[in-house]
C-alpha cells in the first residue's frame, strides 16, 4: 500500500465527500509520465477488493503481469503502464473478499468494444475533436429557454434508418441524413434514447455498463462529438436520455463490482428493481453521488450535450416503487420517500445549473410528486422541465373512446389545463407509447375507418401543439407509421412514397411544425396563465373546447377544437374584441391550410362573458387556429374568474382516478397522505415501465 501523492489529496477527498463532480478526470485511464517515461495511469475505486490486476492487449491479458496498488487507505487502486496504444482493450481483474475473480470494464472508461464484447478501450478524449460550435454556445448563453420554441423529435439512433445492408448508420452519417430532415420539418431539438454503452439491444440503451463511453456501435467518441457539433452548427439542440435509476446485472458492469455492493444498495429490500431485473444505485453513498453527478457533467461539458432527460425519476423517489408491502425498507421517519434520492436530485440539478445555467434538465416523473421543476433551495427537486405524463395518459385514453362516449369524459379533455402551470411541462408522445402492443399513434385513434383515424391523429396533434407546454414526438409518428415501433427494424419510410394518406400526413406535420415555430403565441408563455385564457370549456355535449393563446406582445391565437365526427354549422362563441377573426390553420384540410371560414367579422352579441361573438363552421374532427385584427379597444369581460369550471362539468362528469391523483399535486404542493402517494407511485410504475 503506497502513500497518497500530494496532488491526489483534493480529488480523493472530494470524491469520498460526494463533491468531486469531475471524478472522470481522475479515475479511468489517463495519459501521464512517471520517472521520465510516457504511459497511462489507471485508477479504479474498489473498496472491498483483496487485489486487482490490470489485464489487456498491452500485456497479452496476463493475469499476473500488471498488479495494481491501493493508494494508502483510500479504497482506490492505481497502476502505471508504458507502451499503451489508443484502442487497446482492457479490464480490471478484481479478487474479492470471497477470493473469486471478476473481470470488470472500467466504470470511468471513455470507450468500449462493440457489443456484445464488454472490454473498455484506451481512448483520450481531451483533444480528439476541435469544436466548431462557438456561435451556438454564445447564443445559448443569452437564450431564454422557457420563452423559446421547443419541438422535440425523439429518436432511437439504431432504428431511425439503416444502411441498405441492414447495418447501423454511423454517428456522422446519421447527422448528415437527419439534420436536413429536422430543419425541413421545423424540429428545434433532437432527443436521443440512451447512447452510453450497453450490451443488450433489447434494453434500448437503458441498461448501461459504460456510463462514460458513447456506444461504439456507431463510431468513436470523436465521431460522437462531431455529430453533436453538426447539430449545433445547424441550430439544433441535443438532449440525451440519462439513466441514474438503475444498472443491469451484467458481469462486466457495475453489478457487485468487487464481490460486494459498491454502486448498489446493500439492503436487499432497496437494491433491486425486480420487474426490470436491475440494481438500484446507492444514493446515500458519497462515492456513488460523485460518480453520477460527474457523469452528468461529463456529457454536458465534454460532449456539449444541451440537456439531459432523466429516466425513471419516480422509481428513485419512492422506496416502495413497484414493491409489495413488506418488501421495502421505510426511511428514518417511517415514510416511503427515498430521502437520499431527493437530496441527490437537489445536488445534481444545483450543480448542473451552477456550472451550466442554460442546460435543460427534464424529469420523467410519472406520479404526483410536488415541486419537481421548482428550485432546490425552496424545497423543489430542481429540474427545469417535467414530462406531463398525466396529460399523455388521459388524452390517449380519450382519443381511444368512441366519440359517442366522449361527452361523458369531457374532464379528460379539460382537466390538464387546470394544472398546466403548476410545473414547467413538456407534452410527451414518446417511444413508451408506441411499443409492446400499445399501437402506433395513428392506430390509437378510435375506430376501424382508416381515414377517420388519420383525421383524429391530425386533430390530436393540432390540439397538442396549441396546449400549453413544450412538445415531444417520437420518430415515425410524424408520418403516421401504422406498425408500432420495432427497435430491430428501420422506420417504414416507404409509406411516405407509396401511400397518399401517409404522404399527406407527413406534409401536414411539416406545416403544423412550421406554424408552431412561426407563432410565439404557442410557446412564449407556456408556463403562465398570462399565456392562456378559456373562452369555452363546458360544451361537453358537443365535445368542443375553445381557448386563447398569447405571446409576450399580447398577440393571440384562438383555438377551436371539435373532438367528434360531426360538422357544427354556425357555431357561435364569445370573442374578446370587436374586429375580424381569420382562420389561419385547419387540421381538416389535407395539409393544414385554412379552408372553412376565411375571415369572420364579430357581432355585438354578448356571449361567454364577452360583449362580442362570432359564428363559424366547425368541421368534424378538427382543430382550427384564428388570428385577431381588432377594430376597437378591448371590450370589458365579465367578472367570471379564469380558469372556470362550469356547473355542468362538475355535476355531469366524473374525474378519473388518474386525474384525481394529478389534481392532488396542484392543490397540495406540500404534504400528502401516505396512501395517496402510494397510489401515485403504483400508477407511475404501471405507466412508465419500459423494456429496461
Amino acid at each position: 500500500m503506497n502513500e497518497i501523492p500530494a496532488e491526489y489529496n483534493l480529488p480523493l477527498h472530494l470524491f469520498h465527500q460526494g463533491e468531486n463532480f469531475q471524478s472522470g478526470d481522475f479515475f479511468g485511464s489517463h495519459k501521464g509520465t512517471k520517472d521520465g517515461k510516457d504511459g497511462y495511469y489507471f485508477r479504479v475505486w474498489s473498496p472491498n477488493a483483496k487485489s486487482i490486476n490490470l489485464i489487456g492487449e498491452f500485456n497479452d491479458w496476463d493475469e499476473d503481469a500488471t498488479p495494481m496498488q491501493q493508494i494508502a487507505n483510500t479504497e482506490v487502486w492505481e497502476c502505471f503502464v508504458e507502451d499503451v496504444k489508443t484502442f487497446d482493450s482492457y479490464k480490471y481483474l478484481i479478487t474479492g473478499k470471497d477470493y473469486k475473480k471478476r473481470a470488470k470494464a472500467d466504470p470511468y472508461g471513455t470507450h468500449m468494444e462493440i457489443a456484445p464484447a464488454t472490454a473498455s478501450k484506451v481512448y483520450d478524449i481531451t483533444d480528439c475533436h476541435k469544436w466548431q460550435d462557438e456561435k451556438w454556445q454564445k447564443q445559448k448563453q443569452i437564450k431564454n429557454i422557457y420563452e423559446s420554441p421547443m419541438n422535440i423529435y425523439e429518436v432511437h439512433l439504431n432504428s431511425w434508418k439503416k444502411c441498405k445492408d441492414g447495418k447501423y448508420y454511423s454517428y456522422i452519417k446519421f447527422a448528415q441524413d437527419i439534420i436536413p430532415y429536422l430543419k425541413e420539418m421545423s424540429y428545434t431539438h433532437i432527443e436521443f434514447m440512451p447512447l452510453a454503452e450497453y450490451p443488450y439491444e433489447g434494453s434500448w440503451g437503458y441498461q448501461q455498463i459504460g456510463y462514460f463511453a458513447p456506444t461504439s456501435r456507431f463510431g468513436t467518441p470523436a465521431d460522437f462529438m462531431e455529430m453533436i457539433d453538426l447539430f449545433h452548427q445547424n441550430d439544433i439542440s441535443v438532449i440525451l436520455d440519462w439513466v441514474p435509476a438503475h444498472f443491469p446485472k451484467d458481469g462486466a458492469g457495475l453489478y457487485e463490482f468487487d464481490g460486494s455492493c459498491c454502486y448498489e444498495y446493500a439492503d436487499p429490500r432497496k437494491r433491486e428493481h425486480l420487474a426490470w431485473g436491475t440494481r438500484v444505485f446507492d444514493y446515500g453513498r458519497n462515492e456513488v453521488v460523485s460518480f453520477l453527478i460527474s457523469n452528468a457533467i461529463y456529457w454536458i461539458e465534454k460532449y456539449h450535450i444541451d440537456g439531459l432527460r432523466v429516466d425513471a425519476v419516480a422509481s428513485m423517489l419512492y422506496l416502495d416503487y413497484d414493491r409489495r408491502d413488506g418488501d421495502w425498507t421505510p426511511n428514518v421517519f417511517g415514510g416511503h420517500e427515498n430521502l437520499e434520492a431527493i437530496e441527490f436530485f437537489k445536488k445534481l440539478n444545483s450543480t448542473v445549473f451552477l456550472r451550466n445555467p442554460n442546460t435543460i434538465m427534464i424529469a420523467e416523473e410519472s406520479t404526483a410528486w410536488p415541486l419537481v421543476t421548482k428550485p432546490a433551495d425552496i424545497g423543489g427537486l430542481g429540474f427545469n422541465f417535467k414530462w406531463n405524463m398525466g396529460w399523455m395518459n388521459d388524452m390517449l385514453k380519450y382519443m381511444q373512446l368512441d366519440p359517442i362516449h366522449r361527452a361523458f369524459h369531457h374532464d379528460m379533455l379539460t382537466f390538464s389545463f387546470f394544472y398546466a402551470f403548476s410545473e414547467n411541462y413538456i407534452l410527451p408522445i414518446s417511444h413508451d407509447e408506441v411499443v409492446h402492443g400499445k399501437a402506433s399513434l395513428v392506430n390509437k385513434m378510435y375506430g376501424a375507418d382508416v381515414d377517420k383515424k388519420f383525421d383524429q391523429a391530425k386533430l390530436f396533434l393540432g390540439y397538442m401543439m396549441a396546449h400549453p407546454g413544450k412538445k415531444l414526438l417520437f420518430m415515425g409518428s410524424e408520418f403516421a407509421q401504422f406498425r408500432e415501433w420495432d427497435y430491430e427494424s428501420s422506420l417504414e419510410w416507404f409509406m411516405i412514397e407509396d401511400y397518399e394518406n401517409h404522404r399527406n400526413f407527413h406534409k401536414f406535420s411539416k406545416n403544423l411544425n412550421k406554424f408552431y415555430l412561426d407563432h410565439p403565441q404557442l410557446w412564449e408563455r407556456d408556463f403562465s396563465w398570462e399565456g392562456f385564457n378559456w373562452i369555452a370549456n363546458d360544451d361537453y355535449k358537443q365535445s368542443i373546447i375553445i381557448f386563447r393563446r398569447f405571446d409576450n406582445l399580447g398577440n393571440e391565437l384562438i383555438v377551436v377544437c371539435n373532438f367528434v365526427p360531426v360538422d357544427r354549422e354556425n357555431y357561435s362563441f364569445g370573442v374578446p374584441f370587436e374586429g375580424e377573426y381569420t382562420e389561419v390553420f385547419n387540421t381538416s384540410s389535407v395539409d393544414g391550410r385554412p379552408i372553412t371560414n376565411g375571415t369572420v367579422k364579430s357581432v355585438d352579441t354578448p356571449m361567454h362573458g364577452f360583449e362580442n361573438s362570432i359564428s363559424i363552421n366547425i368541421p368534424a374532427f378538427s382543430v382550427m387556429y384564428f388570428t385577431v385584427e381588432k377594430t376597437v379597444k378591448p371590450a370589458k369581460k365579465s367578472k367570471a374568474k379564469q380558469p372556470t369550471q362550469t356547473t355542468s362539468e362538475k355535476t355531469d362528469v366524473n374525474i378519473s382516478k388518474s386525474q384525481a391523483e394529478t389534481s392532488a399535486k396542484t392543490v397540495n404542493t406540500g404534504k400528502k397522505s401516505k396512501a395517496a402517494k402510494k397510489k401515485s407511485a403504483k400508477r407511475g410504475a404501471k405507466s412508465s415501465k419500459k423494456n429496461k
